[in-house]
């Protein structure tokens, strides 16, 4: 029991403040990267529609693997629960998007 609970308290220890410094450089990074692509201004409306939406997907992972600590064992259901609900989501845009267009 003890060796198996100190390996995981050392593992936590180990891995936080790093793994949340580099996250958190990260996170600044697709920030200015969506800022200066909106300010610079002379890229496709379409193209920066989609780079951001990219971004955006990017950052999220990011902060449910890091942050939330989604990538750790135990958080099946949290997962499975957040993939439903985007899953809702989509169905609903789609048949807002099939109700007001048809």
């Amino acid at each position: 029991m003890s060796s198996q609970h100190s390996s995981a308290g050392e593992r936590h220890r180990l891995e936080g403040p790093r793994n949340h410094y580099i996250t958190y450089i990260i996170s600044i990074v697709l920030t200015i990267l969506a800022f200066a692509a909106v300010l610079y201004g002379g890229l496709d409306k379409a193209f920066l529609l989609w780079f951001l939406v990219g971004l955006a997907i990017v950052q999220c992972v990011v902060q449910l693997a890091y942050w939330m600590h989604m990538k750790d064992k135990g958080h099946l259901f949290p997962i499975i629960g957040i993939i439903f609900g985007f899953i809702v989501a989509l169905l609903a845009m789609a048949a807002a998007v099939y109700w007001t267009w048809w």
